[in-house]
């Protein structure tokens, strides 16, 4: 067998047209912080991690970009972030404070018995969900 490094996973990078208002979405939604210097930094690229430092986030500014339409129109969503919480308690609560956030609701599953979900598009159109698991 021929020893090698293995790539290792850093941080989803989202592409946006206002990367500062997404970090600050996925900042508040998930209690991340930034990378040091990113607070007040160029919004061109901004990351975020855990409190204990992992990157988690990324965003990068673009011109344009065509939001996602998906699931009823022509537009793909390309990427999605699975959310959990462990309760539909906690799954409420995550619901009101997304929408509080920014989020628009795409799909409401949350009466569905055996995976309760709902299903957003964040601010610049991302698809996201948060469930029970």
């Amino acid at each position: 067998m021929i020893d090698m490094t293995l790539p290792t996973f850093r941080q989803v990078v989202l592409d946006c047209t206002d990367a500062r208002q997404l970090a600050e979405f996925y900042r508040e939604l998930l209690g991340l912080v930034y990378r040091p210097g990113d607070e007040d930094g160029d919004a061109d690229w901004l990351v975020l991690r855990t409190p204990d430092g992992r990157p988690q986030l990324a965003f990068q500014q673009v011109g344009t970009l065509p939001a996602a339409t998906w699931p009823d129109g022509p537009v793909p969503q390309q990427l999605h972030l699975d959310l959990t919480v462990p309760t539909k308690t906690d799954l409420q609560a995550q619901h009101e404070r997304a929408l509080r956030l920014g989020a628009r609701l795409l799909r409401d599953r949350s009466d569905d018995p055996d995976e309760p979900l709902y299903v957003y598009a964040d601010p610049a159109g991302h698809p996201f969900c948060i469930f029970v698991g």
